[in-house]
């Protein structure tokens, strides 16, 4: 008789477990609507999330601050260590991960995602007055490459082979090539167009050689019912046209992709 009571109370206990993950995942939302704000976590990375002044700007950012509003919550952002974008999200640290962030098994196992909302590629950058001698990967050998730890661009120059040094983040990058500290950096393409070239801060810098093409997505925690209130609001910002608006203002709106 005491086998069979024991082995009810574990069965009950293992039910009880059970049915608290899932309450835990499916209450993502409630969660965030009991505290008031959604936490995003982000980097320095124009023209997705970047400082104006004291306010975080970008097409991340202000996407973000409107799907808060769909939520009816205030919205909050986190620099965070890119490396750490999953251990973040799973303690609680942030909410989602939401800047500019590829869509790449990594990051699909281990979060839930969004629809993808942007196309993106990982590009070369170099000094302006030497790009002709860097248009193919194949030339690409002997450089000293700066990249963002735990990026996309990151795992580009590890498959080729390439020598290469993790920074903080791709803003970090691009000052390691302008100081000469290295060689050259791979950073996102939107970024690139934005921060590289003629009328930028990085005028003698430009990029050459595309290493890949990917899409970005927003994470949330594994199971989080928040990935799709976000597809609905992202499908009717699209349909409304302030999607486009918005991307428009950050000159995105070619790489946006239709919801």
């Amino acid at each position: 008789m005491k086998k069979i009571v024991t082995a009810l109370l574990i069965f009950t206990m293992v039910l009880s477990l059970a049915a608290c993950g899932k309450s835990k995942d499916s209450d993502d939302m409630q969660y965030i609507k009991d505290k008031g704000t959604l936490t995003v976590g982000i980097t320095e990375f124009e023209p997705m999330d970047y400082r104006d002044g004291e306010d975080w700007v970008g097409f991340d950012a202000d996407m973000a601050k409107a799907f808060a509003e769909y939520l009816g919550v205030d919205v909050e952002f986190v620099e965070i260590d890119w490396d750490n974008k999953i251990m973040e999200l799973d303690n609680k640290s942030i909410d989602c991960v939401w800047n500019g962030m590829t869509l790449t098994d990594e990051v699909t196992s281990s979060m839930e995602c969004s629809n993808a909302y942007c196309n993106n590629a990982q590009v070369v950058i170099v000094p302006a007055d030497i790009a002709d001698q860097y248009q193919d990967t194949d030339s690409l050998s002997g450089l000293r490459f700066a990249v963002e730890a735990g990026s996309a661009g990151e795992a580009e120059v590890e498959a080729l082979g390439l020598e290469y040094t993790s920074v903080k983040d791709q803003a970090t990058a691009l000052m390691e090539v302008e100081s000469e500290t290295s060689d050259a950096a791979v950073i996102d393409s939107l970024m690139a167009a934005a921060m590289v070239g003629e009328g930028t801060g990085y005028e003698d810098l430009t990029y050459t050689v595309g290493l890949n093409s990917e899409e970005y997505g927003v994470g949330f925690r594994k199971g989080s019912n928040l990935a799709e209130a976000l597809n609905k609001f992202f499908s009717q910002s699209y349909s409304d046209g302030s999607m486009m608006e918005c991307a428009e203002k950050y000159g995105v709106q070619a790489a946006v992709i239709e919801q």
